[in-house]
């Protein structure tokens, strides 16, 4: 086991089981550090930004006081993909070997939905962090929170910070991104829109610019493809700041 800068970083030892509820086909992986990690693979469809998203957002989750699994670089080797016996998972995992992502597997958590009652200042805290990262994947129908010990845990952001995906010619404007309204109808703590604006400085200023910087340096470099214009990991880190200082303090027209 090796800690680096940013994320920890652990060795899979053996692929345990497919996750197939999600999109993306993650999987329970068993590490060197004796961890059970749910990992999220670099070769799914959906490709690198997602762990991006994933790093990101968690670490704006902790800034604001939400929890949130702790997460870890899984390196994944040759062997254990050969010797995995259904192709699907053998192709996914010999496309992904390298560095991806692992987040902690909560034993005995369940899935949140509306009879768990949670306190204004939280619904408040987790509105403000969607509309901010403009987190589509939030709904009643897939609320990606997790009841563990009595408290809601916030998983799966993959689908937040959607601006990146349209990087492939150079990045866009963080003015457009810093206006895009979000639309909260289907998030699953819609009733509470109120207490969002309720908590909305607060919030604004738990995300300075040293804790945008924090949780994107958190991203390891091999996930940080290069964007015409931004060649480097460390330029295309700076650009997110950038977005998400836009975002932050461009008058927040975004708040449900």
């Amino acid at each position: 086991m090796v800690v680096a800068a940013g994320l920890q970083q652990v060795r899979a030892t053996r692929y345990v089981a497919p996750l197939r509820e999600g999109g993306s086909l993650p999987g329970l992986v068993e590490a060197d550090d004796l961890g059970i990690y749910v990992t999220k693979f670099r070769g799914a469809g959906q490709g690198v930004n997602v762990l991006v998203a994933e790093v990101v957002v968690a670490g704006l989750a902790r800034a604001l006081g939400l929890d949130t699994p702790r997460q870890v670089t899984v390196e994944l080797t040759e062997p254990i993909a050969r010797y995995e016996a259904d192709e699907e998972v053998q192709d996914l995992l010999q496309a992904s070997l390298g560095s991806n992502l692992g987040v902690d597997f909560l034993p005995g958590s369940f899935g949140f939905d509306t009879s768990h009652v949670v306190g204004e200042d939280f619904a408040g805290r987790l509105l403000w962090l969607d509309s901010f990262v403009a987190n589509v994947d939030r709904s009643w129908r897939n609320p990606n929170l997790l009841v563990w010990h009595g408290r809601p845990w916030l998983i799966d952001h993959g689908a937040a910070l959607y601006f990146h995906h349209g990087w492939t010619g150079g990045v866009g404007s963080p003015e457009r991104f810093a206006a895009q309204p979000y639309d909260v109808g289907d998030h699953v703590l819609a009733r509470r829109v109120a207490a969002a604006r309720t908590v909305d400085e607060v919030c604004a200023a738990a995300v300075d610019d040293g804790v945008l910087r924090s949780v994107v340096a958190d991203v390891p470099d091999a996930w940080l493809t290069s964007v015409p214009g931004t060649e480097t990991p460390e330029a295309l880190r700076s650009v997110y700041v950038e977005f998400l200082r836009a975002r932050r303090d461009g008058g927040r027209p975004w708040l449900p």
